[in-house]
């Protein structure tokens, strides 16, 4: 489905991206589009036509490299999901996105453990999706209720998480001549996190938070 209606269409300019355009744009970036560990951010994620293309070719790389150990696949596709970010104007396609891209999750983690897949990992997910799939502005930066859109990050220590929240404003008003982070140990302009402090948890604690 590529409209939902003439009117949203009209009145803000909603037009989904078809399967196979978005197929076609993944394919150029298919080896990062399969890790786990990078990150993807889309800025008018509608009800998730990139974001659930992507979680799929992360999900296909997981159990390939990790089913025969349900621990490892766990670790990895809890990952996966943390790498996705999405922005969107429209409250009810949020609610789409977050819900279409939970289910596939949960659905893709039962078919490969369906006797011994824990309830804790869904509700984890179901917590990261609420933090990375957000409704707001990706132009003003600012959420429905004009407050600054903020972004958690999830870095996975070993079998822990460690959540920390950054201003997305932060992230893309770089004032300096420097790039964002650096792999190769350069010098980087390096946001800085709020002030919020979340102690390390392991996906099941985070699950039942």
């Amino acid at each position: 489905m590529q409209v939902k209606s003439k009117q949203r269409v009209a009145d803000f300019g909603e037009v989904y991206t078809n399967e196979r355009e978005v197929n076609a744009m993944l394919d150029l970036v298919a080896d990062q589009a399969a890790n786990p560990e990078k990150t993807f951010l889309e800025p008018a994620c509608g009800t998730g036509n990139f974001l659930s293309a992507i979680l799929a070719r992360k999900l296909d790389a997981v159990a390939q490299k990790h089913k025969k150990i349900q621990l490892n696949y766990e670790r990895n596709a809890v990952l996966a999901v943390t790498s996705l970010y999405g922005i969107e104007l429209l409250p009810d396609n949020v609610a789409e996105c977050r819900q279409r891209l939970l289910t596939q999750f949960c659905e893709h983690y039962q078919r490969h453990y369906p006797n011994s897949f824990k309830v804790e990992y869904c509700r984890a997910v179901e917590l990261i999706l609420s933090k990375n799939i957000l409704c707001g502005d990706a132009l003003t930066l600012k959420t429905a209720d004009g407050q600054d859109i903020i972004f958690t990050e999830w870095k996975v220590v070993r079998w822990q998480v460690q959540r920390r929240d950054f201003v997305y404003r932060d992230l893309v008003d770089n004032l300096s001549d420097l790039p964002l982070f650096s792999d190769e140990g350069n010098p980087a302009f390096i946001p800085q996190p709020t002030n919020t402090e979340y102690p390390l948890t392991t996906f099941l604690e985070l699950g039942n938070a």
